[in-house]
């Protein structure tokens, strides 16, 4: 609970051991007792204490913790309730820790980037956010145009000192200085969004090449069926594994060839879709054969993509290798792998790693962008700084130029939260879980 009166709600229903004053309880301690509902125990408690201002949410605040089970922690929600607690909304605790100042808008963001983390680098940057390394990097660039608008301000409200070349001079410096600093943030988001979303790779090829053997080999389990029959995968299959630390959401398409029914070859369309707009295209290939027209409106599909090509069944006599002509002309990732023996997937692994320069991201020297919102804001600031170049190579004056420079700073105050909108702040906590 947090809030005004939770102490009260508190005092009303927990019992302690060795009864204590609440003004008598420091803050971050912890007390033992029971949760009583008209002297029947409900539960033995340990029950911490977190005197405002030195909470999550700048509040009084107390947090239960019962033996757990549903029944036990239902009846004492509401005890909770009965005696004057209200329900937290969505993401409520956070919002309050936003709203008293306690984090700013991005800190909270990064709140739920935490929670729903899938890899240890997608974590690792939410907790970089949440320490408030990218925020410091928006209140140092925000700190150098204001540094300028005094100057400015100073300029337009004594047009009487000839300091504009001065002042103008200030400004160009400022401008090529913030917009360094704002391209590298916006540059990173490539990282970030490959860093939270993970790469999107479709595992494509003709019936029974190997293509559900592939999936379970790298999953190390049997996700997907795996028959002498061609056609056996009618629908697509989804699953998440990590790559140095990068999620990859692999998904196993249906075989594509000429369709014998009606379901298949709307499993076929879905493959082709698929493909298309995946971030990585898995070409496999059966090595034992020769490559068939099929096979050629495959490598059609992995053309001008990131893509690599792998030529299965490597354990068998091959009738098309690394060389082929063919193959070559679609993709320089090139590997042959056998499924079945789980021989060759380590190669595949460094070249995914290759191909996305997945040991190039340091998160811990650089300030990574993971939020399309941030960066739809980066850009924004980032054409409003161009405009602004624009006006002062127009001559405009300094009152206009002034105008342009202080979108800039609104751009930025947005990503913080300091001139957030309502519905964006409402939009934003409407994600968490209620917990948080």
């Amino acid at each position: 609970m947090s809030g005004e009166n939770c102490f009260k709600i508190l005092e009303k229903i927990f019992k302690q051991k060795n009864e204590q004053k609440i003004e008598d309880i420091k803050g971050y301690t912890i007390k033992y007792g029971t949760i009583v509902d008209n002297n029947e125990t409900i539960d033995e408690v340990l029950v911490s204490y977190f005197k405002a201002p030195k909470s999550y949410t700048t509040e009084n605040m107390c947090e239960i913790n019962s033996h757990g089970g549903n029944v036990i922690v239902k009846r004492i929600l509401e005890l909770c309730l009965k005696n004057g607690a209200e329900l937290a909304e969505p993401g409520e605790f956070t919002k309050r820790a936003f709203l008293n100042g306690r984090i700013d808008l991005l800190q909270a963001e990064s709140v739920i980037d935490v929670i729903n983390a899938k890899s240890e680098r997608e974590a690792k940057t939410g907790v970089k956010q949440l320490e408030g390394y990218l925020s410091k990097e928006i209140a140092d660039i925000k700190k150098d145009i204001m540094d300028v608008m005094v100057n400015i301000e100073v300029c337009i409200d004594y047009p009487e000192y000839d300091v504009d070349d001065v002042t103008i001079n200030q400004i160009v410096e400022m401008l090529d200085k913030t917009e360094n600093k704002l391209k590298k943030l916006e540059k990173s988001f490539d990282n970030g969004k490959i860093i939270k979303e993970g790469i999107k790779t479709a595992i494509i090829g003709k019936p029974n090449v190997g293509k559900s053997s592939l999936l379970n080999a790298i999953l190390k389990e049997d996700r997907a069926i795996v028959t002498e029959y061609e056609g056996t995968t009618r629908d697509t299959i989804e699953e998440f594994v990590n790559i140095n630390g990068i999620p990859l959401k692999l998904i196993d398409t249906a075989g594509i060839r000429n369709a014998k029914d009606e379901v298949e070859k709307i499993g076929i369309i879905k493959s082709k879709e698929i493909a298309e707009e995946a971030d990585l295209v898995i070409a496999i290939f059966d090595s034992t054969k020769e490559l068939t027209k099929e096979d050629e409106d495959i490598l059609e599909m992995a053309k001008n993509k990131k893509s690599i090509i792998i030529l299965n069944k490597i354990d068998l006599e091959s009738k098309i290798n690394e060389n082929n002509d063919k193959l070559k002309g679609v993709s320089d990732y090139i590997i042959k792998i056998s499924a079945l023996n789980n021989m060759g997937i380590e190669d595949l692994y460094e070249k995914i790693s290759e191909l996305f320069n997945l040991n190039e991201i340091n998160l811990d020297n650089e300030v990574v962008i993971t939020n399309v919102r941030h960066k739809n804001l980066i850009s924004k600031s980032i054409e409003n700084l161009k405009k602004t170049k624009e006006t002062i190579q127009n001559n405009m004056p300094l009152d206009i130029i002034a105008i342009f420079i202080k979108d800039i700073l609104e751009d930025l105050a947005n990503i913080t939260g300091e001139m957030v909108s309502e519905d964006i702040i409402n939009e934003i906590f409407s994600k968490f879980c209620l917990g948080k």
